[in-house]
């Protein structure tokens, strides 16, 4: 009965983990919205995710663009930091952002961004192709659609508000 508990427990959890992050078709438009819309997003937070300790800083929109930092370390040490744009495209916007190790070596290409497409943007939430970034009060969960080898898992990165 135990296992079929935590079974049924590892299954709901999962199941609301995907159902989190949308995606869009391949030939599907992405979704319209104005970066100016993100005012919520902006600040200094911290938190967990990828099994160590996570800083996001946004900064607000200007121009059509809204800057952001993250840096992610684990038993103390700096694993990776990004480095990232929310772009406004016409009518649509998107998330781009490069990685670099501690060392700032990259790990995108000089002309090359990892790009995260609109979905869809709700009150306190942005869904992007592959991630999703949503407010409570203070604290934003996020969801992150990763492949690796095949197999498509969900990370999930908790942040709470703080001050500068």
């Amino acid at each position: 009965m135990k296992k079929f508990i935590l079974s049924s427990i590892l299954l709901f959890t999962c199941f609301f983990a995907f159902s989190q992050v949308k995606q869009l078709d391949k030939d599907q438009e992405p979704g319209k919205g104005n970066v100016e819309d993100l005012d919520w997003l902006e600040g200094f937070w911290t938190g967990t995710g990828f099994g160590g300790e996570c800083e996001e800083v946004w900064m607000p929109a200007v121009d059509g663009n809204m800057i952001g930092t993250f840096r992610f370390w684990s038993e103390g040490k700096l694993v990776f930091s990004e480095f990232m744009n929310i772009v406004q495209e016409g009518e649509t916007f998107s998330l781009k952002l490069k990685h670099f190790n501690a060392d700032l070596s990259p790990w995108e290409e000089k002309d090359k961004w990892t790009t995260f497409r609109l979905v869809e943007v709700a009150e306190d939430a942005v869904y992007f192709h592959g991630l999703t970034m949503k407010r409570v009060g203070d604290e934003i969960n996020l969801w992150l659609a990763l492949t690796e080898d095949g197999v498509r898992t969900i990370e999930e990165l908790k942040y709470v508000k703080r001050e500068f």
